[in-house]
């Protein structure tokens, strides 16, 4: 009997054995299965389009392909993310999660350990060891580009699934992740400085205030003998002690009679005329002679000969034929893509929305500047559409978000910012901006065939920017946040004179309100559990009861409670409540940075006009197909989900939606 008993135990092992290594060979085989169908999906990502006014465009006859579109296919609005700002909308996009699963809350985050600040998706790091010889300094080991967004990005899957792809400047993939399709990273990428931007502005103007401004810096400069002699401020040298900016030299040379002068720098010689924009210019900074160099390219505006001295040089873009830190998959993609169409900005904001807002550039200028940004991108369109054959197709447009964010003053007569003399002049910019996103749908059409989807999304809509909320003004005014010094209140830097050991809440960010914690801020006050849960009840509280004595508009219209709206590993790591804004209010330009105003409630006259940080629910983005849409309130979640059903690809775990075209979960596509 023990005998035979043992026999059973070995056969059940054995059958048990078998059982659980056929599923494993199944589950292999299906998870590692190549795609072999010739299907397509295009999307077309722009950032920034509003329902409202594409409604009104589309009828007043300005948007006929998008009319099209919505007749023959679907048109719905797209549910945003909370808060709906671009890193995260399009985070949420990419991966089919919300913030507590992808772990971006904001363009700006802080270590709370340090309160120390930095860019949201990525961190460029120097190299961990070195070495001091006198005045030079020799890294052990590389630094590294570090991509801070979590969770898969829809096109690895595909890649793992051998879904060929192609993903254009889609925003929050610096660096790209890597995968064998084509991608250029978008928003995110860093110039060669490691900033979203900075721009020169060289003027020989006593009356202009020299130093570091808002995204630039203004160079002051002597003309001598009709000459200028002046540098470039090129990215850290972390080869010298101290790591300066690297510099190259250049010249320019001013005719007395005529509005033009020539620049030389290197062996490169140009002529520009009073008001001309120069073509791409290559630079090269020397960080160790003969040994190591760093390649990028910018442009030049000669905005003024006589009688004053101005001029404006781009951002030194890192170069896509040459790139000192990784901007696309394979690595000499941008290489191949400058060989194509030329140069182009590689900068994730190419619109150089501050050098507007600081009066650098004035509308006219900062038009052509962002005129040629969607020239480029629709050129690099024009010449990789055609080439898409199967798989998946994806391009982002920025051109509607910046623009409408800098011209939303000139349409809106109630605007504070409103000029009627340059409404005149200007007033129909965003329109004239969203008709040339309907000329690229048109193109876009003329490839559909019966075996391709087509996607038009948007991340979020827009609204105006009239009025400014300080929020960290609010909570110095209720008692939530002290400082060391009351009369040093206005301080704007970030957290200047906060007294960390009296303060309860700050802000930070353009929705975030954070509770300064015990064992997580560095001097946190704030007990876990009920005391914190009372206090977030208490401020979400007073927030939503906030009217403008203004006009009696209510300035905030929902306050979440993060951990209540998130899900996944990363609920908790970004702010502890999430403002929404009502229509026409947004966090002031101050509070952002942990800065302090001195008036809670303030109009915003700047060009910075319209904008999208406020309630999700008041700034919907837009979803279009030429498939009938099943879904009657998709949200960006569902897209990522989308994607992959549509070649019979189970969604990952923690993807929160499924696919637009399906009023439940299509079977067998893993929801």
């Amino acid at each position: 009997m023990e005998s035979k008993q043992l026999l059973k135990t070995i056969y059940g092992a054995t059958a048990v054995l078998l059982i659980v290594g056929t599923a494993l060979f199944l589950w292999h085989t299906t998870k590692h299965r190549k795609w072999s169908g010739q299907q397509k999906l295009i999307i077309l990502g722009i950032d920034g389009m509003d329902p409202q006014l594409l409604r009104r465009f589309m009828s007043e006859g300005k948007m006929p392909n998008f009319a099209r579109l919505a007749q023959e296919g679907s048109f719905r609005e797209l549910a945003t993310s909370t808060p709906p700002q671009s890193p995260v909308a399009w985070s949420n996009l990419i991966t089919g999660m919300n913030a507590g699963g992808h772990g971006i809350f904001d363009f700006i985050h802080r270590d709370p350990k340090t309160m120390e600040l930095y860019f949201s998706t990525s961190r460029v790091t120097p190299a961990a060891h070195t070495i001091h010889i006198g005045n030079w300094t020799v890294p052990i080991g590389g630094g590294h580009a570090e991509q801070l967004r979590k969770g898969d990005a829809f096109w690895e899957i595909l890649d793992r699934y051998g879904v060929p792809n192609s993903i254009f400047r889609i925003p929050a993939n610096f660096p790209p992740v890597p995968v064998k399709g084509k991608t250029l990273s978008g928003m995110g990428t860093p110039d060669l400085r490691g900033t979203y931007g900075t721009f020169s502005f060289y003027t020989d103007d006593p009356s202009t205030e020299a130093g570091a401004v808002e995204g630039g810096q203004i160079i002051p400069v002597k003309v001598q003998n009709f000459q200028v002699q002046t540098e470039l401020i090129g990215p850290d040298n972390s080869f010298r002690k101290n790591s300066p900016p690297a510099t190259k030299s250049f010249r320019m040379t001013i005719d007395p009679l005529e509005s033009l002068a020539r620049i030389s720098l290197d062996d490169q010689q140009f002529i520009l005329r009073e008001g001309e924009w120069s073509d791409w210019i290559h630079i090269r900074f020397e960080m160790v002679p003969f040994l190591a160099s760093v390649d990028g390219i910018c442009r030049f505006y000669l905005k003024q000969v006589h009688p004053r001295f101005q001029l404006y040089v781009s951002p030194i873009n890192i170069d896509p034929a040459n790139p000192a830190l990784p901007i696309s998959t394979p690595g000499d993609y941008s290489k191949a893509l400058a060989t194509d169409v030329g140069d182009f900005y590689t900068q994730g904001i190419a619109e150089d929305t501050k050098a507007l807002s600081n009066g650098v550039l004035d509308d006219d200028e900062y038009l052509d500047e962002a005129r040629t940004v969607l020239a480029e991108h629709r050129k690099i369109f024009d010449v990789e559409l055609p080439q898409f054959k199967r798989g998946v197709f994806f391009f982002y447009f920025s051109s509607l978000d910046l623009n409408s964010h800098m011209f939303w003053r000139l349409m809106d007569p109630q605007h504070p910012a409103y000029d009627a003399a340059l409404a005149r002049k200007n007033g129909s910019v965003i329109s004239d901006f969203y008709q040339q996103i309907d000329q690229v749908l048109g193109e876009t059409l003329s490839h559909i065939d019966s075996q391709t989807t087509l996607l038009v999304l948007s991340d979020h809509g827009f609204a105006p920017y009239a009025r400014s909320f300080n929020l960290n003004t609010w909570l110095l005014r209720n008692g939530y946040l002290r400082v060391l010094n009351r009369d040093a209140s206005s301080s704007d830097g970030p957290f200047a004179n906060v007294d960390w050991s009296r303060t309860r809440a700050y802000g930070l960010g353009l929705n975030g309100l954070y509770l300064n914690m015990q064992g997580r801020e560095q001097h946190g006050i704030v007990p876990a559990g009920p005391p914190a849960d009372a206090l977030l009840r208490e401020i979400k509280k007073k927030l939503l009861a906030i009217k403008d004595p203004e006009n009696g508009f209510p300035v905030i219209t929902r306050v979440d409670v993060a951990r209540e709206v998130y899900q996944g590993p990363y609920s908790t790591s970004g702010p502890d409540l999430l403002v929404g804004y009502n229509r026409g209010y947004r966090a002031g330009w101050q509070s952002i940075l942990g800065g302090l105003s001195p008036d809670i409630l303030e109009n915003n006259t700047n060009r910075w006009s319209g904008d999208h940080c406020m309630d999700p629910a008041l700034v919907p983005g837009v979803l279009l197909s030429n498939r009938k849409i099943a879904v009657a309130s998709p949200a960006l979640t569902d897209i990522a989900p989308t994607i992959l059903t549509e070649f019979g690809i189970p969604k990952s775990k923690g993807m929160m939606g499924h696919s637009i075209f399906y009023t439940d979960p299509k079977p067998g596509a893993g929801q």
